[in-house]
């Protein structure tokens, strides 16, 4: 049966100007989600100083284990709720309409987190993570959401590098995230200067720092804010307008409003499609059609954010053998977030932002299948290059710029390459009225492997030596150990890749089967790039 017109003419479209309001528009909001969820982490040695100073140690005050896991992973378990809840909610009620609560309950949270209050630590921290939960549930409604919107607005020449694009914002986010806490900190210590710890314990830490995480988390407001008005009055897309909605007019009427052609309803024609796909999440149909395709997203972004948030077990190491971290005796508490910042800054600079631009460059050319299997790829061959001589990379001064690279590199081949990709893939696989949720499912998949990554890691990569560990930590495994794990995590990855199929320059009715000639018992999923016909 042929496709609609309306969709038809979305996928034949030129690039236009409302291409990139909706990157804009939907990008914005994927900006916000990184600078809220990656800010947290410019300002947590803050927290340990202002709120769990202890003089009996000698040392900065830090985190406890309990609190440190709690402050930094109860967005994350919030983003795993938001991305199931607000991915199903997109297939119920449409997508424009959860899009605008997902942005009010984004900036609602921002605010709230900065005004966390208590006349206790454990007060303040309980506050905080209250609202940091409830900001992470918002955001991972943007995840489906986003990814959703712009697939089905997106014409199918460039779809990948649109997608992409929005992706691409979290980068940009993170940066953002740590240029606003180096302006912040500087302004502040210039203002209210002070000296090292080392040299006056008490009076490094001045109290007006307090305000400085505050500021730093409340500025994520603003770019949701003025993204609101714009994602207001978007129209609906035409996918789910016509193919879940079954409304064949208005679908016609908002996209010939956009796209200022003219187009036809071809009611008929659209009934008899919808009549002929109405399977569910759980019918035995979509397992037979798409449970292999469900089974490679969820994994694969599952293992990749296993790899990718437990990087941070040995930032610290590359920070300080560069030089950009000294020890924490030797600053400021102001000083410390602002070195902290900066060195996170660089390092989104140099390796991060550019790896989520290659890809945008090149999906749309080498397809995603082989970008995230050459991402996995190279994560593997990097990941093992930085564990095995570790100890040796880390203490000899002159492989100090070896190790750096390796490191770099790794962030690098993450972001062209698997990062990217986990994020597309899912939202064009799966048929119109299901395609939020298991983008949701598959978002949430993810998280949970980043909450694994962050947090089973850090336990995991404790000296294996009693009395050498972080303090309040039990023994672990080690880093180098940790470092090997994640190497053969990333091979694995590598391997449930090839349940992926390739989806470069087909539309999405076409990748989905839901523009299929036959009677719906088969839906042909063709592999492009040399691979062979897989049939589900």
């Amino acid at each position: 049966m042929a496709q609609l017109e309306v969709l038809s003419a979305l996928d034949k479209a030129k690039t236009q100007w409302y291409h990139f309001t909706a990157i804009i528009i939907a990008g914005m909001g994927f900006f916000t989600d990184a600078y809220d969820l990656f800010c947290i982490s410019t300002v947590t040695k803050l927290l340990g100083r202002l709120y769990y100073y202890n003089p009996s140690t000698g040392k900065p005050g830090s985190l406890p284990p309990n609190v440190s896991a709690a402050v930094n992973g109860v967005a994350f378990c919030g983003t795993l709720a938001g991305q199931l809840f607000f991915g199903w909610l997109g297939d119920k009620l449409g997508r424009k309409r959860v899009y605008g609560a997902t942005l009010l309950l984004m900036v609602a949270c921002s605010i709230a987190s900065g005004l966390s209050f208590g006349s206790t630590a454990k007060s303040v921290m309980t506050t905080l993570c209250f609202f940091r939960f409830w900001l992470g549930f918002g955001i991972g409604g943007d995840y489906p959401l986003s990814a959703t919107i712009m697939s089905e607005y997106a014409n199918k020449r460039t779809r990948g590098a649109f997608i992409a694009a929005v992706f691409a914002m979290q980068g940009i986010g993170i940066l953002a995230g740590a240029t606003v806490s180096i302006v912040v900190s500087a302004a502040f210590n210039n203002t209210y200067h002070r000296p090292p710890f080392n040299v006056d314990p008490i009076g490094s830490t001045p109290p007006q720092a307090d305000f400085v995480w505050r500021i730093v988390f409340m500025v994520g407001a603003i770019p949701a804010m003025l993204t609101f008005y714009w994602r207001m009055k978007m129209p609906e897309t035409a996918r789910y307008t016509a193919l879940i909605e079954g409304n064949a007019e208005r679908a016609a009427l908002d996209m010939a409003k956009v796209m200022e052609v003219e187009l036809h309803a071809e009611q008929d024609k659209l009934d008899k499609l919808r009549a002929r796909d109405s399977y569910g999440l759980f019918s035995m149909e979509f397992a037979r059609r798409h449970g292999l395709h469900l089974l490679g997203t969820t994994t694969t972004w599952f293992l990749l954010d296993i790899a990718f948030y437990s990087q941070n077990l040995f930032q610290k190491d590359v920070l300080t053998a560069v030089g950009w971290l000294p020890k924490a005796g030797t600053m400021s508490a102001l000083e410390e977030v602002y070195r902290i910042s900066r060195a996170q800054a660089l390092i989104a600079l140099c390796s991060t932002v550019p790896g989520y631009w290659f890809t945008v460059a090149f999906i749309d050319i080498l397809g995603r299948f082989i970008i995230q299997l050459f991402g996995f790829l190279m994560m593997t061959a990097f990941m093992f290059g930085l564990s095995i001589p570790y100890y040796s990379l880390r203490d000899n001064h002159d492989k100090h710029i070896v190790f750096i690279v390796l490191y770099a590199f790794t962030f690098f081949f993450a972001n062209f390459g698997p990062n990217a990709t986990t994020f597309i893939v899912p939202a064009e696989v799966f048929p119109a009225r299901l395609r939020s949720t298991c983008h949701g499912i598959s978002a949430a998949s993810g998280k949970a492997g980043a909450i694994v990554g962050a947090f089973g890691f850090l336990y995991a990569a404790q000296n294996r030596h009693e009395g050498k560990q972080d303090p309040g930590y039990p023994t672990g495994l080690g880093i180098r150990t940790s470092l090997i794990l994640l190497g053969v995590i990333n091979a694995l990855g590598f391997l449930f890749t090839f349940l992926i199929p390739e989806t470069k320059g087909r539309s999405l009715e076409e990748i989905t089967g839901e523009a299929e000639d036959d009677e719906g018992d088969v839906a042909q999923m063709k592999m492009t790039s040399g691979r062979p016909e897989i049939t589900v």
